[in-house]
């Protein structure tokens, strides 16, 4: 059961109970029928819990190809929707680590999107996440929504965010997932076409191919910049639960980076216990979006050497 069909279910019990309600007990016949559809809604609601059930995605078009609530174009629909399914699944790939610069997305069969229907308003598509390999939905967030979730957001910020907010998605997605986000972008500006998305009860919508045009500029790769630079100096404090750090850095003082801990990292606190306040050489990768401030993650702990080095 998805959580629309939950949703949709849950108003027709209230709308049963409420017929049954006007009906006196004694009108045993007139109250059969009703009562025989609340019990059987009644007990496919049973032991479903509503944090568990999958939402499904909308993604529609406006634009060129499409043609109001009727129809949209073949060809476009077909290589947009690939490339929205690309994205997500290599997003849901580089939250699990695997994911490569170049080559084959990893399970891109287990994240890819399934097509389940039309949406209309404009026109496009329902989309949902596939079952596991037993039938079952997943029992927690799965990394298709939770990449379906930074996509939203990451597709709204480019749009309408500061190069900052952009630079704390992009810090969260993989590199060549940001690019299968501008190029899914670049397509649809291309034809003239603009897109939403809807998901768990948020919506985003582009309000022209121009503006989609700025969400591509945004999320090329001449405007997001990486890299690996190495400081000495010394930690100042690690939060294991936010999973953040502070730097002091010994050849400019008064200079403090904040960043963010790496997903490699199993135990944070372990900078504390080992480094906190001593001496270090610490490699730190860097993003930077347009004109936004720089932002520091540390990857591994083979990161972190004792010892300032040559200054």
């Amino acid at each position: 059961m998805t959580y629309d069909e939950y949703i949709a279910l849950c108003s027709e019990i209230k709308e049963l109970e409420a017929l049954l309600a006007e009906i006196p007990e004694e009108n045993v016949i007139d109250r059969m029928g009703l009562t025989a559809r609340l019990e059987s809604a009644q007990s496919l609601m049973a032991g479903t819990a509503l944090d568990r059930l999958a939402h499904k995605a909308r993604l529609t078009f406006r634009g060129k190809p499409v043609y109001g609530s009727h129809g949209i174009a073949a060809d476009f629909a077909a290589k947009a929707a690939s490339a929205f399914t690309d994205a997500v699944a290599a997003a849901a790939a580089g939250f699990s680590e695997t994911l490569q610069y170049m080559g084959p997305i990893p399970d891109k069969q287990k994240n890819q999107l399934l097509i389940t229907g039309t949406a209309i308003g404009s026109f496009g598509f329902e989309l949902e996440i596939p079952p596991q390999e037993d039938g079952e939905l997943f029992t927690e967030e799965s990394r298709t929504e939770a990449a379906l979730t930074k996509l939203q957001d990451l597709l709204r910020l480019s749009a309408e965010g500061s190069d900052d907010e952009v630079a704390e998605i992009v810090e969260d997605i993989h590199p060549r997932a940001v690019k299968k986000v501008a190029d899914f972008l670049d397509y649809v500006a291309q034809q003239d076409a603009s897109c939403a998305v809807e998901f768990k009860e948020r919506f985003f919508r582009f309000a022209d191919p121009e503006q989609v045009q700025k969400s591509v500029t945004r999320l090329r790769e001449d405007n997001i910049h990486e890299d690996d630079n190495t400081f000495p100096g010394e930690f100042q404090g690690v939060l294991p639960a936010s999973r953040t750090f502070e730097f002091k850095v010994a050849t400019q003082p008064g200079t403090v980076l904040r960043g963010k801990i790496g997903p490699e990292i199993a135990d944070p606190d372990h900078i504390n216990r080992e480094f906190l306040h001593h001496p270090v050489r610490a490699s730190f990768h860097v993003i930077q979006v347009g004109q936004g401030r720089p932002r520091y993650m540390l990857m591994k702990l083979d990161d972190i050497s004792r010892g300032l080095g040559e200054l």
